[in-house]
């Protein structure tokens, strides 16, 4: 599991709470059972909470029938009903546009539970609005978290206790490490940078990949070479208090072959256009989330 990184310079810091072990945590309910609840429902349950404690409401039957098969002893239910009385904890993790009508069809049974949502750009006063809640938790993970290895944004609404705050990061503890922001528009910024992030490192792997095999590698010697390097440069970087700008330059001798290369990246304004790519991303999740809201 990841370990609490700090709230990035943009943002106040938060109170941070301690995350109670994963064996004392009460009864959560995740609507919708997809990859990232179950990669979630995993982390949990490998982390020692009982199969006992958790609910998932999942409509389609190929997939009830994949959770109950990887996970014996969990109960999944085709639709929402009183066995979600006792969760005090809900994690929302549909399609954000079928989430108004799973909201409605949940809110009966539903106590003063806390409200987690791993939805993209469905805001909290939508949330609110949907579930009558105020205690929420609204969180921007990527897929990494499917093998433990994402990174999460948070946020929490004012009304949610420090208690709250310390569940939801418990329940996120299996996708990796976690970064609190202190306000909700800066979850669009989450998104451009982790959230639509791992296909940034595919593209420039496919890149490395395709050059690689133009200057005669196989491809799997190419792709493994890319991989390998782009994994072993990131955990290089989060192990070092270097800057990346120092990194880069340790590695950049003048008149070689990466000077070489970098200078191909400076003609071509290669910073800039990241740089500009992710503006566009956060200007997109705000129109998805501006959207959703009008819906």
């Amino acid at each position: 599991m990841g370990t609490m990184h700090p709230i990035p310079s943009s943002a106040s810091p938060v109170p941070q709470a301690a995350s109670p072990a994963a064996a004392s945590l009460p009864v959560i309910a995740f609507i919708g059972g997809g990859n990232m609840s179950s990669a979630l429902i995993g982390g949990l349950l490998a982390s020692g909470t009982a199969p006992s404690a958790l609910r998932v409401v999942e409509p389609f039957a190929a997939q009830r029938e994949r959770l109950q098969q990887r996970f014996p002893g969990l109960t999944v239910l085709e639709a929402a009903s009183s066995a979600l009385t006792a969760a005090q904890a809900v994690v929302w993790a549909v399609k954000p546009q079928q989430f108004a009508q799973a909201a409605a069809e949940c809110r009966p049974h539903l106590s003063d539970a806390l409200q987690v949502s791993i939805m993209a750009g469905v805001r909290c006063a939508a949330i609110a609005r949907q579930t009558g809640a105020q205690r929420l938790v609204r969180t921007m993970p990527n897929t990494p978290a499917l093998i433990g290895q994402g990174i999460t944004g948070l946020f929490a609404s004012t009304q949610a206790t420090v208690a709250d705050r310390a569940l939801a990061d418990a329940l996120l503890a299996p996708a990796g490490s976690r970064v609190w922001v202190e306000r909700e528009e800066q979850l669009d910024a989450v998104t451009a940078v982790s959230g639509s992030g791992p296909a940034y490192v595919f593209y420039l792997a496919e890149a490395m990949s395709r050059a690689g095999e133009e200057l005669g590698l196989s491809a799997a010697q190419a792709r493994e070479l890319a991989l390998a390097t782009l994994a072993g440069a990131a955990a290089l970087a989060q192990g070092s208090s270097e800057s990346l700008a120092t990194l880069r330059a340790n590695v950049t001798s003048k008149g070689g072959t990466t000077a070489a290369a970098l200078a191909v990246f400076d003609a071509a304004q290669m910073q800039s256009t990241i740089v500009q790519a992710l503006h566009a991303a956060d200007r997109r999740a705000k129109e998805l989330g501006d959207a959703l809201d009008a819906s």
